[in-house]
């Protein structure tokens, strides 16, 4: 019997050293037709982890001469009226000439629109979709509410095929929303209010396969792959940081570009992509051919507070993972999504790269995972075991009772080889932050604080004040800028002030704070305007006075 081409592929993923053969498993691949579309995912995910982890310079081109003929697989496969469904479950999805179907989000909308207009077509098929359409519609085409405000089953479709002429039925769609005199926030929340399901036909290029990043020279290795015992995230952040390249904008929005396809086709999106800045697009290469890129958001769309930034994790120019970073005052919250392909990769060694790029950027004292990483409401993380890849990594508990539960389970655990923690003792674990202190470092806020607390008092305030929320706005604004000493500020920095005015109103003596202080604290309201948020991101370090009266502000909310 001739041995299954794919499983050769797939444990020649694992097996180090082994070049010679994975060179002749994927000597055969490059010639295999897959028989269905679940062995064609099988063998896609084998190809691109060896493209991504090459054990020789042949073996990435081979992989990449299989990942090559993807498109002419599931042609094949369509033309014998095989089942493609299982190529559209989010953990394979995004193969070469499969079709994306997804409610996509304004910005997403948008982009594709501006981008793709001829692979982009409204789904008209999607469930539900005239109930909301009778609400959506009328205003674009003249004498659609004679019937969609009380007829039943009127033909949507064709009156928006009669108004867009030859213009493609997305665009138009798209094209009508923008040209609505709102903000682009309620012209968001119009668009996706909807749920309206667009079908997108992605480019090879930008398939799971063939899509690639800006990489530096090809690292192949034969030996073994780095596990979690070969990581010390000590080492890490003790070592030189990482060094930052700025992108020009042409190349940050090539990089922004590939990342919102990259998310689209994987049936995600992230706003640091979508609502990315081309030009605070950065690159760190970190070593063994892994690129980390640091996105930033456009000036309208960063958070009052903290500075947000995008992660992408590339390894030979292949995307292995994503994730986002927020960080204010001591602290910068992590995370990490390595792509279901690439789960046996050397994730431990990236994470602690990651926190290396993140402590450059920021200059965090502490870092934090958010519960739904490793567990809270995201059942996948609790059938991973997720909350121990953070653990084994050195992170604690920010719960001082849940720390003592999670000793205690780790001494039975240490008795009991081979054991594992029950489901429900992980969702119980799992109920708060994760936190991890750099060495040398001290953090200044505790670990029970909750930036949602801050959130909390400030709505407190506006409900106890009886004004609506934009006048309570313009009141703390006016009252921050009294005591700041602003004046005559220009859109960027007047719009950042009434974003971040109501926290920063919860600060009673803010108007005898000495004026030093002052104008430290004017200055993150600057910095919040400004090109790009690495500043900002920097400046909380300098606001200690401001961290101890946000803490206790947060605190009186708890």
């Amino acid at each position: 019997m001739n041995p299954d081409p794919i499983a050769l592929l797939e444990a020649a993923r694992r097996t180090r050293p082994g070049a010679r053969a994975a060179e002749t498993a994927l000597a055969a691949a490059v010639s295999f037709e897959p028989e269905d579309a679940a062995s064609l995912a099988r063998l896609h995910d084998a190809l691109l982890f060896l493209r991504a982890y090459p054990h020789s310079p042949r073996v990435l081109t081979l992989a990449d001469e299989a990942l090559s003929r993807t498109a002419d697989h599931v042609a094949r496969l369509e033309a014998a009226s095989a089942d493609l469904a299982p190529l559209d479950d989010t953990s394979v999805s995004g193969l070469a000439g499969v079709p994306i179907a997804m409610p996509f989000s304004w910005a997403a909308a948008s982009w594709l629109a501006r981008r793709d207009p001829e692979r982009l077509r409204v789904d008209w098929d999607a469930e539900d979709l005239p109930d909301r359409l009778a609400a959506f519609l009328p205003r674009f085409i003249p004498a659609l509410e004679e019937q969609a405000r009380v007829d039943a089953n009127v033909p949507f479709r064709d009156f928006v095929d009669a108004a867009r002429g030859a213009v493609p039925d997305a665009r138009w769609l798209v094209a009508r929303v923008a040209s609505l005199p709102y903000p682009g926030s309620v012209k968001a929340e119009l668009w996706e209010a909807t749920g309206l399901q667009l079908s997108w036909q992605p480019l090879p290029t930008d398939s799971r396969g063939l899509s690639r990043f800006p990489s530096p020279e090809p690292f192949c290795s034969d030996a073994p792959l780095l596990s979690r015992r070969d990581v010390s995230v000590v080492a890490e952040l003790a070592a030189p940081p990482p060094r930052a390249v700025r992108f020009s904008r042409r190349e940050g929005e090539a990089v922004l570009d590939a990342a919102r396809a990259a998310m689209a086709v994987r049936y995600r999106e992230l706003p640091a992509f979508s609502a990315g800045d081309p030009s605070s697009v950065f690159r760190f290469d970190v070593g063994r051919g892994v690129s980390i890129f640091v996105t930033g958001l456009s000036r309208e769309e960063r958070l009052p507070l903290r500075a947000a930034f995008g992660t992408l994790f590339a390894r030979n120019g292949v995307l292995v993972g994503y994730g986002d970073l927020h960080a204010a005052f001591s602290r910068a919250d992590v995370s990490l999504n390595v792509f279901y392909a690439f789960r046996d990769g050397e994730s431990a060694w990236l994470y602690a790269r990651l926190l290396a790029v993140v402590r450059a950027v920021t200059g965090a004292a502490q870092f934090a995972v958010d519960p739904y990483q490793v567990g809270l409401g995201n059942e996948e993380a609790i059938a991973s075991g997720a909350f121990w890849f953070y653990r084994k990594l050195g992170f604690r508990s920010s719960d001082p009772a849940l720390e003592r539960l999670v000793a205690r389970e780790e001494s039975r655990l240490a008795a009991s080889p081979g054991g594992r923690t029950p489901p429900v003792l992980l969702r119980r674990l799992t109920t708060a932050p994760l936190l991890l202190d750099v060495p040398g470092e001290t953090c200044r806020i505790p670990d029970t604080f909750r930036l949602p607390h801050l959130g909390l008092a400030a709505a407190r305030r506006m409900a106890a004040s009886g004004l609506s929320p934009e006048g309570f706005r313009t009141r703390a604004a006016r009252r921050v800028a009294r005591a700041l000493g602003l004046a005559r500020l220009d859109v960027p920095t007047r719009e950042a002030l009434l974003r971040l005015a109501p926290l920063l109103a919860l600060v009673d003596d803010l108007a005898s704070w000495p004026e030093a202080e002052k104008r430290a604290l004017a200055s993150l309201i600057h910095a919040k305007a400004g090109r790009d948020e690495l500043p900002c991101s920097r400046l909380f370090r300098s606001l200690g006075r401001f961290e101890r009266a946000a803490v206790l502000a947060a605190a009186g909310s708890a």
